[in-house]
């Protein structure tokens, strides 16, 4: 029989539970005041920290994991937190399942994604927990976000490196591959580009691009665009970086951009290169391989811009001093062949004249002297005076200068009444000075040309009907291609000058049965000029002297002057000098590529003169394809609120006919 409590003992046991009682609340008061102080520390730590659960939910985030990747813990409690970049996420599952078999901790450096796409480096330590000795319950990540910490020692590393390089790359071309190829590499993009902003014609051109299609590195270097064709002119007019995340919310910008290039641009970013107070290009990285860009990468790309836009000034300079240098070079080795030509233009006909006076003299010796000797003897002072003049052009290449119109009228002036008195014993008195005066005037004043809008179709057509008179007796085949065109502004004169000039080197470049193609179409808003031949071409070492003046693409001792417009007529040298001079006065710009006839490859070398004589030409039939030269002209529009009507100005010019059939137009 089970005896019952008594009332002492049931008390005894009420308080005994209820000091239990006091006991338990008082380590659930202790434990929740730990909770709250645990919770208190893993809030306002400075990583972030995130509990997972042993299947991978989220059970806890603090405000540095919400900071730092974006998840709030309202938003992903009780739900797995996709986290992982696609590349990593197996390697990072098998390290988990370890962890929870060995109970270890896990320290590595790997990547996570950002709420927002970008990939980040961090650094995580995890952990298994549990609250009895017995199975795991859930697991503990620390994360420490290393991105700027490896950005910062990348960006030293590249600027180290490109300083390094620099001294080894002393072509703007191949410094700045060096310098593209590094941004691709440290940003992690499929290509990276330098576009410069060409400060004369306002267009924009692409250097060393480094891309992992090889074919798109080609292209880039073939293609100019305009301002408003490339993200990289917003940049370069603002002066402001810019990212471009997703290109197909301006389609209609990139897909002509992509067209042109070959290539699909998924998102950008550029950084301006700013040298001095002017920006000169931008810096563009293109498609980012992983994630999006940010403003590290930005920042990044600053960094390197600012040693680039200085390489590319210094560079710039270098091949400018380069040039100049190569320039003087070759100046030296032209001036005796110019001296050369000048001589034979001189000394040739002077020593003609001399063995032809010594002999009509020796044919006058039995006529009485006073009928013959004293006109001889005036000649050979004038001879005299020729081989004079040969000396003064030695001393103007020698860069002393005669002003003749200036020296004429001083020894005019000094001589004025002595001549006056001549005269006025023989003739009678004469205005004779005044009218040698006007003369000079006429002959060494420098004339003024006045500019008119002028198309440049119907100039070229009239004047083609103009010249072919001249050339007719050349077997020469003329294909014109005139599309009309907006009107240019230009002197008349000066107009029929340069085109005849293009048209009688390249007839006089061609061999008969060949072509001479003449163009005038559209480019831009400007009018383009072409003349192009099939001839013989120049050697390349001429076409750096080509524009010089007084300068033949034949050799010295195979000159000779010839019948204008005839093949290898020969001249002064003088028409692509005033083509140069004339593109600076009047702001057009002119432009010259040739490729040597293969068969002749030196100045010493003679064309036959005619395809069908030529034994490589006739039996190939290679000649139209394997040697010519090509002019370009390129002629601004006429500025607005000119009154002048358009006019061809070529035939209809009272200066039209002068100087048709001379030597050089």
């Amino acid at each position: 029989m089970i005896r019952k409590p008594t009332y002492e003992e049931l008390e005894q046991r009420v308080r005994e539970l209820e000091r239990k009682a006091a006991r338990a609340a008082k380590a659930e008061g202790a434990l929740q005041e730990s909770e709250n102080r645990y919770k208190t520390l893993l809030h306002f730590a400075p990583y972030p920290i995130a509990v997972f659960t042993l299947d991978g939910r989220v059970s806890y985030l603090n405000s540095a994991f919400t900071e730092t990747f974006g998840w709030s813990l309202e938003e992903v409690e009780g739900k797995e937190l996709n986290y992982f970049p696609p590349e990593w996420k197996h390697e990072t599952t098998e390290e988990i399942r370890q962890l929870l078999e060995k109970r270890a901790v896990l320290r590595e450096e790997t990547r996570r994604c950002a709420k927002d796409g970008r990939i980040l480096d961090v650094i995580v330590r995890a952990a298994a927990f549990s609250v009895s000795d017995e199975e795991p319950e859930g697991v503990l990540v620390i994360l420490r976000d290393v991105t700027r910490e490896k950005r910062t020692a990348q960006a030293n590393e590249v600027m180290l490196r490109i300083s390094l390089a620099l001294p080894e790359h002393p072509e703007l071309g191949d410094l700045l591959y060096y310098v593209n190829t590094e941004v691709r590499r440290v940003l992690g993009t499929e290509g990276a580009t330098v576009v410069l902003l060409d400060e004369l014609k306002g267009d924009l051109f692409i250097v060393g691009a480094a891309y992992d299609d090889a074919d798109t590195e080609r292209r880039t270097r073939e293609i100019r665009f305009s301002m408003d064709e490339l993200m990289a002119g917003r940049v370069i007019k603002t002066g402001e970086p810019m990212i471009v995340p997703d290109t197909s919310r301006d389609r209609q910008l990139h897909e002509e951009r992509d067209r042109r290039l070959g290539y699909k641009t998924r998102n950008l970013a550029l950084v301006p290169l700013k040298s001095s107070e002017r920006v000169i290009g931008a810096l563009c990285a293109v498609n980012k391989k992983e994630g999006i860009f940010q403003n590290q990468d930005i920042e990044l790309l600053s960094m390197i811009a600012g040693t680039v836009a200085l390489s590319v000034e210094n560079v710039r300079f270098s091949e400018e001093l380069r040039k100049a240098y190569r320039e003087v070079i070759s100046l030296n080795r032209a001036k005796d062949r110019v001296i050369n030509h000048l001589s034979h233009e001189l000394k040739t006909p002077v020593a003609i004249l001399s063995g032809s006076m010594n002999s009509l003299a020796g044919k006058l010796v039995s006529l009485p002297d006073h009928s013959w000797k004293r006109t001889l003897e005036r000649v050979q002072r004038n001879l005299e005076r020729i081989v004079d003049i040969q000396h003064q052009v030695h001393d103007i290449m020698e860069n002393k200068q005669y002003k003749v119109k200036d020296l004429l009228s001083v020894i005019l002036d000094e001589c004025a009444d002595e001549i006056e008195t001549l005269v006025a014993e023989q003739y009678g008195e004469v205005p004779l000075v005044d009218h040698i005066r006007r003369r000079i005037e006429e002959i060494y004043s420098v004339k003024e040309a006045v500019s008119r809008e002028t198309l440049l179709e119907q100039a070229v057509k009239e004047r083609l009907e103009v010249l072919k008179p001249h050339f007719s007796h050349r077997d020469v085949e003329i294909a014109t291609f005139l599309e009309p065109t907006t009107p240019i502004f230009i002197p008349p004169e000066v107009l029929r000058k340069v085109f005849d000039g293009l048209l009688k080197n390249a007839m006089e470049n061609t061999p008969d049965e060949g072509k001479i193609e003449v163009s005038v179409r559209k480019r831009g808003d400007g009018v383009e000029l072409v003349v192009q031949d099939y001839g013989v071409g120049i050697p390349e070492e001429a076409q750096r002297r080509i524009f010089e003046g007084f300068f033949t693409t034949r050799d010295t001792m195979a000159y000779s002057s010839k019948r204008p417009f005839d093949f290898n007529a020969g001249g002064k040298g003088a028409d692509l000098l005033r083509m140069r001079i004339f593109s600076e006065r009047y702001h057009f710009d002119i432009r010259m590529v040739s490729t040597r006839c293969p068969y002749i490859p030196n100045e010493t070398d003679l064309c036959p003169g005619r395809i069908s004589e030529c034994l490589y030409c006739s039996e190939g039939g290679e000649c139209y394809r394997s040697a010519g030269t090509v002019f370009t002209l390129y002629f601004p529009p006429a500025p607005v609120g000119e009154v002048t009507p358009p006019d061809s100005g070529l035939a209809t010019s009272s200066l039209c006919n002068a100087g048709v059939t001379g030597g050089s137009p």
